[in-house]
């Protein structure tokens, strides 16, 4: 019979988006194993780079460290521009040609969410269909339905179900789904956010995520009301700055605040680039009944 999982509440945290609450959990783990040790620290340096401090990474993780530490710095140094593109892309491919790391959940991990910035969904997907974590399923949840393959999306959620049904991953994939597939299901999606946020703790992932649901369902107020105080844990949120955006314009209010501010946290955002493809479709429109001097 396997022992108490001692870092459920640290791994737990970090999927919620809790990441300062990750960071203290793991203050307090101590005498682990070598492996466990080594998982605890890539959850906090993981948060950290969540949170935007690229530094205690880079500072802390050396060339000596275990296969998923470095793995980890290479994504606080492609997140963080570190290290041009190219670099980085090639690191991962001569990955790809050692059995230490292709066998690490934590490094495919990495190599996924870095091919999934870089919008190769092929490779990214390659580096997810191992199966071998329920974060990397999730993470091919996302792609999936990123892609519109709600049935491949939907296999996932089934493999993480027969895994771990009441994992917190399980709950928010299943949640995905269900937006995705909208009519009832949103509704199921919204009180699996309900769930985890009451259980928990209402983080702005959390947040976001029952807004999202109650625009499906034409609730603005509401939805307001709930990135309203997700954007008050966190002002620089690029969904949370996003979601606000719709909401006002869907509400008849000013959405310049947000959109300003969007630009400038996430300026390659789909939102501020279909924004800017419109301004740029209306310039060129006006300029058509422009008449000359």
């Amino acid at each position: 019979m396997s022992g108490p999982d001692i870092l459920f509440t640290l791994r737990n945290n970090f999927y919620l988006g809790a990441y300062q609450a990750a960071i203290a959990e793991a203050a307090d783990l101590e005498r682990l194993s070598e492996s466990d040790a080594v998982e605890r620290d890539c959850f906090v340096y993981r948060s950290y780079i969540e949170l935007g401090s690229f530094e205690p990474v880079l500072n802390e993780v050396s060339q000596q460290s275990a296969s998923a530490l470095k793995a980890v710095r290479l994504l606080a140094e492609y997140q963080g521009k570190k290290l041009d593109k190219d670099t980085v892309l090639s690191t991962i491919q001569d990955w790809a040609q050692e059995p230490s790391y292709r066998n690490n959940a934590t490094v495919l991990l990495v190599v996924g969410l870095i091919y999934a910035a870089e919008d190769n969904y092929v490779e990214a997907l390659r580096a997810c269909h191992t199966g071998i974590s329920l974060e990397l399923r999730a993470l091919a949840v996302q792609l999936y339905l990123k892609i519109d393959r709600i049935q491949q999306a939907d296999e996932q959620v089934k493999a993480m179900s027969a895994t771990d049904d009441d994992s917190t991953l399980t709950q928010l994939a299943t949640a995905w789904v269900n937006l995705y597939l909208g009519g009832a299901k949103v509704e199921e999606a919204f009180f699996i956010f309900q769930e985890l946020g009451d259980k928990y703790s209402w983080t702005s992932r959390l947040l976001n995520g029952s807004a999202v649901c109650n625009m499906r369902m034409a609730r603005w107020e509401e939805a307001e009301q709930q990135l309203l105080e997700a954007f008050e844990k966190d002002a620089k949120n690029a969904d949370t700055l996003a979601n606000l955006v719709t909401v006002c314009l869907h509400l008849g209010k000013a959405a310049a605040r947000y959109n300003a501010q969007l630009k400038s946290v996430a300026p390659g955002h789909l939102l501020v680039q279909r924004l800017e493809s419109a301004e740029e479709a209306f310039r060129n429109a006006a300029s058509a009944f422009e008449v000359s001097a």
